[in-house]
Protein backbone atom coordinates (compact mmCIF):
# COMPACT_ATOMS: atom_id res chain seq x y z
CA UNK A 1 0.00 0.00 0.00
CA UNK A 2 1.34 3.41 -0.95
CA UNK A 3 2.28 5.52 2.06
CA UNK A 4 1.06 8.98 1.01
CA UNK A 5 2.16 10.52 4.29
CA UNK A 6 5.78 9.50 3.73
CA UNK A 7 5.65 10.74 0.15
CA UNK A 8 4.40 14.12 1.35
CA UNK A 9 7.10 14.31 4.01
CA UNK A 10 9.76 13.57 1.41
CA UNK A 11 8.58 16.48 -0.76
CA UNK A 12 8.57 18.90 2.16
CA UNK A 13 11.99 17.77 3.37
CA UNK A 14 13.45 18.11 -0.13
CA UNK A 15 12.18 21.66 -0.39
CA UNK A 16 13.37 22.45 3.14
CA UNK A 17 16.84 21.18 2.24
CA UNK A 18 16.75 23.40 -0.83
CA UNK A 19 16.08 26.43 1.37
CA UNK A 20 19.04 25.52 3.58
CA UNK A 21 21.20 25.32 0.47
CA UNK A 22 19.90 28.69 -0.74
CA UNK A 23 20.71 30.31 2.61
CA UNK A 24 24.25 28.88 2.54
CA UNK A 25 24.84 30.12 -1.01
CA UNK A 26 23.50 33.65 -0.52
CA UNK A 27 26.36 35.82 -1.74
CA UNK A 28 27.38 39.46 -2.08
CA UNK A 29 24.94 39.85 -4.96
CA UNK A 30 22.09 39.68 -2.44
CA UNK A 31 23.47 42.76 -0.66
CA UNK A 32 23.92 44.44 -4.05
CA UNK A 33 20.26 43.77 -4.82
CA UNK A 34 19.16 45.22 -1.48
CA UNK A 35 21.23 48.37 -2.03
CA UNK A 36 19.81 48.79 -5.52
CA UNK A 37 16.26 48.45 -4.19
CA UNK A 38 16.99 50.97 -1.43
CA UNK A 39 18.32 53.48 -3.95
CA UNK A 40 15.34 53.34 -6.29
CA UNK A 41 13.10 56.41 -6.34
CA UNK A 42 10.24 54.69 -8.11
CA UNK A 43 8.60 51.29 -7.89
CA UNK A 44 9.87 47.74 -7.94
CA UNK A 45 8.43 46.05 -11.03
CA UNK A 46 8.05 42.27 -10.60
CA UNK A 47 7.86 40.16 -13.72
CA UNK A 48 7.72 36.44 -14.44
CA UNK A 49 5.96 33.93 -16.68
CA UNK A 50 3.95 30.87 -15.64
CA UNK A 51 4.72 29.63 -12.12
CA UNK A 52 7.40 32.32 -11.79
CA UNK A 53 4.67 34.83 -12.52
CA UNK A 54 2.59 33.57 -9.61
CA UNK A 55 5.63 33.90 -7.35
CA UNK A 56 6.33 37.39 -8.72
CA UNK A 57 2.78 38.49 -7.86
CA UNK A 58 3.19 37.29 -4.28
CA UNK A 59 6.58 39.00 -3.90
CA UNK A 60 5.13 42.24 -5.28
CA UNK A 61 2.32 42.05 -2.71
CA UNK A 62 4.82 41.43 0.11
CA UNK A 63 6.97 44.37 -0.99
CA UNK A 64 3.96 46.68 -1.23
CA UNK A 65 2.61 45.76 2.22
CA UNK A 66 5.99 46.24 3.92
CA UNK A 67 6.88 49.72 2.70
CA UNK A 68 8.45 49.07 -0.72
CA UNK A 69 6.12 50.29 -3.53
CA UNK A 70 5.83 47.47 -6.05
CA UNK A 71 3.61 46.10 -8.80
CA UNK A 72 3.44 43.05 -11.04
CA UNK A 73 3.66 43.37 -14.83
CA UNK A 74 2.78 40.34 -16.94
CA UNK A 75 5.54 39.78 -19.52
CA UNK A 76 3.11 38.73 -22.25
CA UNK A 77 1.06 41.89 -21.74
CA UNK A 78 4.21 44.00 -21.48
CA UNK A 79 4.87 43.55 -25.20
CA UNK A 80 1.38 44.91 -25.95
CA UNK A 81 1.58 48.23 -24.14
CA UNK A 82 2.31 47.41 -20.51
CA UNK A 83 6.01 48.20 -20.93
CA UNK A 84 4.81 51.75 -20.32
CA UNK A 85 4.24 50.77 -16.69
CA UNK A 86 8.02 50.75 -16.29
CA UNK A 87 9.87 54.04 -16.13
CA UNK A 88 13.26 55.47 -15.31
CA UNK A 89 13.54 55.57 -11.54
CA UNK A 90 12.01 52.09 -11.23
CA UNK A 91 13.91 48.86 -10.76
CA UNK A 92 12.82 45.60 -12.39
CA UNK A 93 13.01 42.24 -10.59
CA UNK A 94 12.73 39.52 -13.23
CA UNK A 95 12.14 35.85 -12.31
CA UNK A 96 12.87 32.86 -14.53
CA UNK A 97 14.21 29.50 -13.41
CA UNK A 98 15.92 28.84 -16.76
CA UNK A 99 16.74 32.48 -17.48
CA UNK A 100 15.71 31.88 -21.09
CA UNK A 101 11.93 32.42 -20.97
CA UNK A 102 11.08 33.84 -24.43
CA UNK A 103 8.33 36.17 -23.16
CA UNK A 104 10.90 38.05 -21.05
CA UNK A 105 12.99 39.14 -24.03
CA UNK A 106 11.08 42.39 -24.65
CA UNK A 107 11.18 43.29 -20.97
CA UNK A 108 14.93 42.74 -20.79
CA UNK A 109 15.47 44.77 -23.98
CA UNK A 110 13.27 47.60 -22.66
CA UNK A 111 15.24 47.88 -19.39
CA UNK A 112 18.52 47.98 -21.31
CA UNK A 113 17.24 50.57 -23.78
CA UNK A 114 15.98 52.97 -21.10
CA UNK A 115 18.66 52.19 -18.51
CA UNK A 116 16.21 50.80 -15.95
CA UNK A 117 18.14 48.75 -13.36
CA UNK A 118 17.48 45.02 -13.69
CA UNK A 119 17.76 42.35 -10.99
CA UNK A 120 17.57 38.85 -12.43
CA UNK A 121 16.76 35.65 -10.56
CA UNK A 122 17.52 32.34 -12.30
CA UNK A 123 19.31 29.04 -11.73
CA UNK A 124 21.79 29.38 -14.63
CA UNK A 125 24.55 31.94 -14.24
CA UNK A 126 25.24 31.85 -18.00
CA UNK A 127 21.60 32.45 -18.96
CA UNK A 128 20.53 35.41 -21.08
CA UNK A 129 18.62 36.94 -18.17
CA UNK A 130 21.50 36.89 -15.70
CA UNK A 131 24.10 38.00 -18.24
CA UNK A 132 21.95 41.03 -19.04
CA UNK A 133 21.14 41.86 -15.40
CA UNK A 134 22.77 44.61 -13.35
CA UNK A 135 22.53 42.28 -10.34
CA UNK A 136 22.34 38.52 -10.86
CA UNK A 137 20.86 36.34 -8.12
CA UNK A 138 21.71 32.72 -8.90
CA UNK A 139 19.52 30.02 -7.42
CA UNK A 140 21.25 26.73 -6.48
CA UNK A 141 20.66 24.27 -9.31
CA UNK A 142 18.75 21.52 -7.55
CA UNK A 143 16.27 18.93 -8.71
CA UNK A 144 12.56 19.61 -8.46
CA UNK A 145 10.67 17.81 -5.68
CA UNK A 146 8.51 16.00 -8.22
CA UNK A 147 11.45 13.72 -9.08
CA UNK A 148 10.98 14.17 -12.82
CA UNK A 149 12.39 17.67 -13.08
CA UNK A 150 9.35 19.04 -14.92
CA UNK A 151 7.11 20.43 -12.16
CA UNK A 152 8.30 23.75 -10.66
CA UNK A 153 8.40 23.03 -6.93
CA UNK A 154 11.83 23.36 -5.35
CA UNK A 155 12.75 26.20 -7.70
CA UNK A 156 9.60 28.22 -6.96
CA UNK A 157 9.97 27.64 -3.22
CA UNK A 158 13.51 29.03 -3.32
CA UNK A 159 12.44 31.98 -5.45
CA UNK A 160 9.61 32.81 -3.07
CA UNK A 161 11.93 32.61 -0.05
CA UNK A 162 14.47 34.81 -1.80
CA UNK A 163 11.78 37.40 -2.46
CA UNK A 164 10.66 37.26 1.17
CA UNK A 165 14.27 37.73 2.27
CA UNK A 166 14.63 40.85 0.12
CA UNK A 167 11.34 42.31 1.38
CA UNK A 168 12.04 41.68 5.06
CA UNK A 169 15.62 42.98 4.90
CA UNK A 170 14.28 46.18 3.31
CA UNK A 171 11.53 46.39 5.91
CA UNK A 172 13.95 46.04 8.83
CA UNK A 173 16.41 48.53 7.34
CA UNK A 174 13.61 51.08 7.00
CA UNK A 175 12.40 50.32 10.54
CA UNK A 176 8.95 49.51 9.22
CA UNK A 177 6.69 48.94 12.24
CA UNK A 178 3.49 46.95 12.80
CA UNK A 179 1.65 50.27 12.84
CA UNK A 180 3.04 51.05 9.37
CA UNK A 181 1.97 47.60 8.19
CA UNK A 182 -1.54 48.29 9.43
CA UNK A 183 -1.73 51.39 7.19
CA UNK A 184 -1.27 49.13 4.15
CA UNK A 185 -3.34 46.24 5.53
CA UNK A 186 -6.45 47.60 7.30
CA UNK A 187 -8.70 44.64 6.45
CA UNK A 188 -9.01 41.11 7.80
CA UNK A 189 -7.64 39.62 11.00
CA UNK A 190 -4.23 41.29 10.61
CA UNK A 191 -5.88 44.66 10.16
CA UNK A 192 -7.92 44.11 13.31
CA UNK A 193 -4.88 43.11 15.33
CA UNK A 194 -3.05 46.25 14.17
CA UNK A 195 -5.94 48.68 14.71
CA UNK A 196 -5.04 51.65 16.86
CA UNK A 197 -7.09 52.76 19.85
CA UNK A 198 -7.82 56.02 17.99
CA UNK A 199 -9.44 54.00 15.17
CA UNK A 200 -12.03 52.44 17.49
CA UNK A 201 -12.56 54.91 20.34
CA UNK A 202 -15.61 57.15 20.86
CA UNK A 203 -14.80 60.85 21.00
CA UNK A 204 -16.38 64.30 21.28
CA UNK A 205 -19.80 64.46 22.88
CA UNK A 206 -19.93 60.67 23.12
CA UNK A 207 -17.36 60.66 25.95
CA UNK A 208 -19.09 60.23 29.36
CA UNK A 209 -17.63 63.05 31.47
CA UNK A 210 -18.62 65.04 34.52
CA UNK A 211 -16.85 67.57 36.71
CA UNK A 212 -15.41 66.86 40.14
CA UNK A 213 -18.08 68.84 42.04
CA UNK A 214 -21.10 67.60 40.04
CA UNK A 215 -23.90 66.22 42.25
CA UNK A 216 -24.38 62.50 41.94
CA UNK A 217 -27.95 62.98 40.74
CA UNK A 218 -26.60 64.63 37.59
CA UNK A 219 -23.70 62.19 37.38
CA UNK A 220 -26.12 59.24 37.33
CA UNK A 221 -28.01 60.94 34.52
CA UNK A 222 -24.78 61.21 32.48
CA UNK A 223 -23.96 57.54 33.06
CA UNK A 224 -27.43 56.56 31.88
CA UNK A 225 -27.42 58.82 28.80
CA UNK A 226 -23.96 57.91 27.50
CA UNK A 227 -24.48 54.16 27.83
CA UNK A 228 -20.97 53.05 28.85
CA UNK A 229 -21.81 52.22 32.47
CA UNK A 230 -19.08 54.60 33.68
CA UNK A 231 -18.31 58.30 33.77
CA UNK A 232 -14.95 60.06 33.79
CA UNK A 233 -14.40 62.77 36.37
CA UNK A 234 -12.43 65.92 35.46
CA UNK A 235 -10.95 68.72 37.54
CA UNK A 236 -11.41 72.43 36.86
CA UNK A 237 -8.75 72.28 34.11
CA UNK A 238 -10.55 69.48 32.30
CA UNK A 239 -7.96 66.83 33.22
CA UNK A 240 -9.13 63.30 34.00
CA UNK A 241 -8.71 62.66 37.72
CA UNK A 242 -11.11 59.81 38.39
CA UNK A 243 -13.82 57.44 37.21
CA UNK A 244 -17.18 56.42 38.63
CA UNK A 245 -18.10 52.78 38.00
CA UNK A 246 -20.86 50.43 39.09
CA UNK A 247 -18.59 49.27 41.91
CA UNK A 248 -18.19 52.84 43.17
CA UNK A 249 -21.98 53.28 43.16
CA UNK A 250 -22.50 50.12 45.20
CA UNK A 251 -19.87 51.17 47.74
CA UNK A 252 -21.58 54.53 48.28
CA UNK A 253 -25.25 53.49 48.22
CA UNK A 254 -25.99 55.06 51.61
CA UNK A 255 -26.57 58.76 51.00
CA UNK A 256 -25.42 58.53 47.39
CA UNK A 257 -27.48 61.47 46.18
CA UNK A 258 -25.96 63.73 48.84
CA UNK A 259 -22.47 63.18 47.40
CA UNK A 260 -20.57 64.61 44.42
CA UNK A 261 -18.73 62.76 41.67
CA UNK A 262 -15.47 63.59 43.42
CA UNK A 263 -16.68 61.92 46.62
CA UNK A 264 -17.60 58.68 44.86
CA UNK A 265 -14.94 58.33 42.15
CA UNK A 266 -11.96 56.00 42.03
CA UNK A 267 -8.88 58.20 41.67
CA UNK A 268 -6.21 57.89 38.97
CA UNK A 269 -8.10 55.56 36.64
CA UNK A 270 -6.27 53.32 34.17
CA UNK A 271 -5.95 54.95 30.75
CA UNK A 272 -4.43 54.24 27.35
CA UNK A 273 -2.92 56.43 24.63
CA UNK A 274 -4.59 56.91 21.23
CA UNK A 275 -1.62 55.52 19.26
CA UNK A 276 -1.54 52.28 21.25
CA UNK A 277 -2.69 49.12 19.49
CA UNK A 278 -6.29 48.20 20.27
CA UNK A 279 -5.06 44.68 21.03
CA UNK A 280 -3.06 46.15 23.94
CA UNK A 281 -6.25 47.80 25.23
CA UNK A 282 -8.07 44.46 25.11
CA UNK A 283 -5.25 42.85 27.07
CA UNK A 284 -5.42 45.57 29.75
CA UNK A 285 -9.19 45.32 30.05
CA UNK A 286 -9.05 41.53 30.35
CA UNK A 287 -6.26 41.64 32.94
CA UNK A 288 -8.08 44.20 35.09
CA UNK A 289 -11.54 42.75 34.48
CA UNK A 290 -12.91 46.09 33.29
CA UNK A 291 -14.95 46.99 30.21
CA UNK A 292 -13.77 50.53 29.39
CA UNK A 293 -10.60 52.56 29.11
CA UNK A 294 -10.40 56.33 28.83
CA UNK A 295 -8.02 57.54 26.15
CA UNK A 296 -5.58 60.35 27.03
CA UNK A 297 -2.34 61.73 25.64
CA UNK A 298 0.03 61.08 28.54
CA UNK A 299 2.86 63.09 26.98
CA UNK A 300 0.77 66.25 26.66
CA UNK A 301 -1.78 66.28 29.47
CA UNK A 302 -4.58 64.23 31.01
CA UNK A 303 -7.39 65.73 28.91
CA UNK A 304 -9.70 62.88 27.85
CA UNK A 305 -9.58 62.31 24.08
CA UNK A 306 -11.95 59.36 23.93
CA UNK A 307 -13.25 56.19 25.52
CA UNK A 308 -12.85 52.63 24.28
CA UNK A 309 -15.30 49.88 25.23
CA UNK A 310 -14.51 46.18 25.03
CA UNK A 311 -17.49 45.78 22.68
CA UNK A 312 -15.83 48.13 20.16
CA UNK A 313 -12.83 45.80 20.09
CA UNK A 314 -14.98 42.69 19.76
CA UNK A 315 -16.85 44.20 16.81
CA UNK A 316 -13.49 44.90 15.14
CA UNK A 317 -12.52 41.23 15.45
CA UNK A 318 -10.35 41.46 18.58
CA UNK A 319 -10.71 39.68 21.86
Amino acid sequence: MTDFKVMGQDVIREEANALDTLADHLGDSFADAVNLLLETKGRVILCGMGKSGHIARKIAATFASTGTPAQFVHPAEASHGDLGMMAQGDVVLLLSNSGETPELADVIAYTRRFQIPLIGVASRADSTLLKQSDVALVLPKLGEACGTGVVPTTSTTMTLALGDALAIVLMKHRQFTPANFRDFHPGGKLGAQLSKVSDLMHHGDAIPLTEFNTPMSDTLLTISQKGFGVVGVTDTDGYLVGIVTDGDLRRHMDGLLDLTAGDVMTKAPKTIEPDALAEEAVSQMNDRKITCLFVVDEARDKTPMGILHIHDCLRAGLG
